[in-house]
């Protein structure tokens, strides 16, 4: 692995001996400007041809000039360029970071993670998580090394009730903030400080999917691991499947112990997949602005339609968490955000926080679908932060792994639907929305009037 040459320096830490690359130290170097990172960082010239663009490495083997004597690169399970270039970017691009790590899926990159914490660990869970997550920790996890995970609001929950869900054997915190679907905004340092004062002091874990790097910075704010589904925001176009773990420079043993499973476990991602999503990741900052702006908009047009109960946006100014939603924000973000703001004024209803928008249509399932079946520029898909608008019901697509009473419990019902917001033109989104509303206020009102 090659940590992105910036953000301080690291302690040297040793190469592994299972063939991979290792994790080699920083070196000190000036931290330009987050777009600037993104298109430059992991993308140096070739030295023997000088292409600007890395080239796709696809072989498998590297030739050695004697036994153990080879350029860095030996099987390119266990490093390869393209690789090693994007885990660069993603280091760089994730503040606070010096070395990552890139899977081949988000649920590869999970299910490393809890497996280093090996047999009959504890950890506390975000109550709201990713259903995949949650399958992964109650179903897989849970029977093949004794697993054991307690789901707390870690948005509502008082300080005595999370220190009450620490055991001895408590590894780890997995946090998710913004929460999938319902948008609940988690005190990421609080949670930092009440893990490090706990006896087992776990680590602290952050799924940064929502907001991406450009958002949200949570090793800045004490976090040991960032998580990624570079699927979604990361890559940006719908093509790649990735996941990525990001982790701060006094956090190398750790980075090596994820390294050598990353190796050992094989759940690597293509060259051809690590060139995409660099490619993707150079314009990150640019999608980013237009996917918040754009979901603000859209935003404050459900808010005005009669037909929509509840918008859930942590950027609207009416949002109850709002406050923390700034305080939230990566130093990059912010400086975006007050920029847009005294752009825009009181107009602007709240200021950009990412793409993702959940709401609750009036009514239940048959509305939602009809809502998601008219929309023509949202596509009814899951996935999200693409640079197309998508859109889905949790409860029958991406959450109906989780149970229906705990959906319930956790408010996601058959009325909840979830936008990812795309970088089309804001008038044509919202024209759609709007559309969308009308044929599921007509298809309710006609449900009515024969039921009368």
């Amino acid at each position: 692995m090659t940590p992105a040459v910036l953000n301080g320096e690291a302690s040297t830490s040793a190469a592994h001996t299972n063939g991979a690359n290792g994790v080699h130290p920083l070196k000190k170097g000036t931290l330009d400007g987050f777009g600037t990172r993104a298109i430059h960082a992991g993308s140096e010239a070739n030295e023997e041809t000088g292409a600007v663009i890395p080239p796709i490495s696809l072989s498998t083997t590297y030739k050695q000039d004697g036994i153990g004597k080879h350029k860095g690169f030996e099987y390119s399970r266990s490093g390869n360029p393209n690789r090693n270039a994007f885990e660069t970017t993603l280091a760089a691009l994730e503040s606070g970071g010096a070395y990552a790590l890139a899977f081949s899926s988000g649920s590869a990159t999970t299910a490393t993670v809890l497996q280093s914490l090996g047999p009959d660990a504890h950890i506390i869970s975000v109550n709201d998580v990713y259903g995949g997550t949650f399958r992964y920790m109650t179903r897989v996890a849970s029977e093949n090394q004794g697993l054991e995970t307690t789901f707390v609001d870690l948005e509502n929950a008082d300080d005595d009730t999370i220190r009450a869900a620490f055991r001895p054997n408590t590894k780890l915190i997995w946090i998710e903030s913004p929460t999938n679907p319902t948008l609940r905004l988690i005190d990421i340092p609080r949670i930092v400080a009440l893990a490090r004062a706990a006896p087992s002091d776990p680590l602290v874990l952050v799924d940064n999917t929502f907001l991406s790097p450009f958002y949200s910075s949570p090793l800045l704010q004490g976090a040991d691991i960032v998580m990624h589904s570079l699927t979604k925001y990361v890559n940006g176009h719908s093509d790649v499947v990735m996941g990525a773990l990001v982790l701060p420079a006094h956090r190398a043993a750790l980075a090596d112990k994820l390294r050598f499973l990353q190796n050992a476990i094989g759940a690597v991602p293509s060259a051809y997949d690590c060139w995409l999503a660099q490619r993707g990741a150079k314009t990150l900052h640019l999608r980013m602005k237009a996917h918040g702006a754009n979901a603000l908009a859209v935003a404050r047009a459900l808010q005005r339609s009669p037909h929509v109960e509840e918008v859930i946006y942590p950027g609207l100014a009416s949002h109850p968490r709002n406050e923390l939603a700034y305080r939230s924000l990566s130093p990059h973000a912010r400086a975006f955000v007050d920029r847009y703001v005294q752009e825009h004024g009181d107009a602007a209803g709240g200021f950009p926080y990412g793409g993702m928008i959940s709401f609750r249509i009036r009514g239940g399932a048959r509305e939602a679908e009809t809502f998601l079946t008219s929309a023509r520029l949202f596509t009814l898909a899951e996935s999200l932060g693409g640079v197309e608008s998508l859109a889905e019901l949790p409860a029958q697509m991406t959450h109906g792994s989780i149970p229906p009473a705990e959906r319930a419990l956790l408010g996601i019902g058959d009325n909840l639907v979830r936008l990812s917001v795309g970088v089309e033109e804001v008038e044509d989104l919202i024209a759609d929305v709007e559309q969308a509303l009308e044929a599921a206020a007509a298809v309710s009102k006609k449900s009515s009037s024969s039921s009368a």
